[in-house]
């Protein structure tokens, strides 16, 4: 399999260059050139397979040789033996839905599904390669520490986090950097999540820069992840017991990251019905596949913090695809977002997105209402991101199977979880420690130049 970027489909790439770089070098985002496509009798087929084995089957065709069937196998079951479930996810039924949990990773996020493969990837190449990598990422929350958590220890590669200062929980920050690995780095910027978002950009711009520290990324743009975020997407279609009915994603994103994989599932023959994109306030992406407008606005503070985004990365993709595979469409694009923070999707392209696509938005008092109704009628606590996830069926009313990604553990979230049930969502047991534990950031400003001068001293 060869990768193509967005914004320029006449160079190829393999995914050695794809995984490492993670952004091409003209600022567009990797994509296969072509894609394999399964049969309904092949994607029966994957029933009996537990979940480790369908990463294997899935993953294994997009990394060419990066490494062989044998070394995939051993890194996929390396990377999902340190979750709390056997089978990595779970699905549960709670009334007319069903929820699936992706928090039973380390960092008690979905992000751990995927960045622990990544973490091991990385292993695998340094060893490999004789190499030094220095892996620059930005966080809303949840990816610092499933990233930290994923490459602490590792040899011959360091990770700088950036993330928004004071504007994620407590628990979130305590899981990034109470941790005393020397090639962890946490960097706190004055700003939102898309100012950390938009200095990581620039840093990769930087040619000289980024070549010269070796820089590499795994924010939610890196196609490793995407591929990775894929497989739950099939393995829960294949725990549904009533395959008769259609079946639904609902989907918690900011990023775009999350549901693009479930996107890239149904390309791959997967027959899912609808992805429901289900946002916060912060609904750039409800306004773009509701009403065709991509316009930035500013970044509102809520309960949901890794949701606080305006900047949707990966929306680039599905960009490139509604305008026919047309790279010079997808830079015009892309230029009409950065130079006048407004991209206006046409009937036609509106037409072609809610094929796939439906929407929803979220205000702080549905979700904290969401959270106490959950409590109250099935005893189980949702996340203030899943409780967005779960309300949006109540939103958008389609039939069929319809199932919620639960994106994080409601522990991670505890000062919402106070405020709407009264009640406190403990860590689990074997993560309370970090509660208690030194923790070790520094504050800069929003400026390019002083975070590049920060991390050069310390590599």
């Amino acid at each position: 399999m060869e990768y193509i970027s967005t914004r320029n489909s006449s160079k190829t790439f393999k995914f050695k260059d794809v995984f490492i770089k993670g952004l091409a070098d003209d600022g567009g985002l990797f994509i296969p050139q072509t894609l394999n496509k399964y049969s309904k009798d092949e994607i029966n087929s994957f029933k009996n397979l537990s979940y480790i084995d369908l990463a294997k089957k899935i993953i294994f065709p997009f990394i060419d040789d990066f490494m062989s069937e044998n070394e995939l196998s051993k890194t996929v079951e390396k990377s999902y033996s340190v979750f709390r479930e056997k089978n990595v996810v779970n699905l549960i039924k709670v009334g007319d839905r069903s929820i699936l949990e992706l928090f039973h990773g380390p960092t008690l996020a979905f992000k751990d599904v995927a960045m622990q493969l990544l973490g091991n990837f990385y292993e695998y190449y340094l060893k490999n390669e004789n190499e030094k990598i220095n892996i620059v990422v930005a966080t809303s929350g949840d990816t610092g520490a499933a990233a930290i958590d994923a490459i602490k220890g590792k040899e011959n590669v360091n990770i700088f986090v950036l993330h928004p200062h004071n504007r994620v929980s407590s628990v979130q920050r305590k899981l990034m950097t109470t941790g005393k690995d020397n090639n962890v780095f946490n960097i706190a910027i004055e700003g939102n999540f898309d100012d950390c978002q938009n200095l990581v950009k620039a840093m990769f711009a930087d040619k000289d820069f980024s070549n010269n520290i070796k820089m590499s990324g795994v924010n939610s743009i890196n196609w490793a992840r995407i591929i990775a975020q894929s497989v739950y997407y099939f393995y829960s279609y294949c725990l549904v017991e009533d395959n008769k009915q259609t079946i639904n994603f609902s989907v918690p994103t900011g990023n775009f990251g999350d549901i693009y994989a479930g996107y890239l599932a149904k390309k791959m023959g997967l027959p899912i019905n609808k992805l429901i994109v289900a946002t916060n306030q912060n609904d750039i992406l409800h306004r773009a596949i509701s009403m065709g407008s991509y316009e930035v606005e500013n970044v509102n503070e809520t309960i949901s913090p890794s949701m606080d985004i305006q900047i949707a990365s990966n929306f680039e993709r599905l960009i490139y695809d509604l305008n026919g595979k047309d790279d010079l469409k997808t830079i015009n694009a892309m230029n009409d977002i950065q130079d006048k923070n407004k991209y206006i999707l046409d009937k036609e392209k509106l037409d072609q997105i809610k094929i796939d696509f439906a929407s929803s938005r979220m205000s702080e008092n549905e979700i904290l209402e969401t959270i106490k109704s959950v409590y109250e009628k099935f005893d189980l606590i949702l996340d203030p991101h899943s409780a967005i996830g779960y309300r949006a069926f109540d939103k958008v009313n389609i039939d069929g199977n319809n199932i919620v990604l639960a994106t994080a553990h409601p522990s991670k979230f505890p000062e919402a979880i106070m405020k709407s049930i009264n009640l406190k969502s403990d860590l689990p047991q074997e993560l309370r420690f970090v509660m208690n534990e030194k923790e070790n950031y520094d504050i800069i400003e929003n400026n390019v130049d002083k975070v590049k001068h920060h991390i050069k001293e310390r590599i």
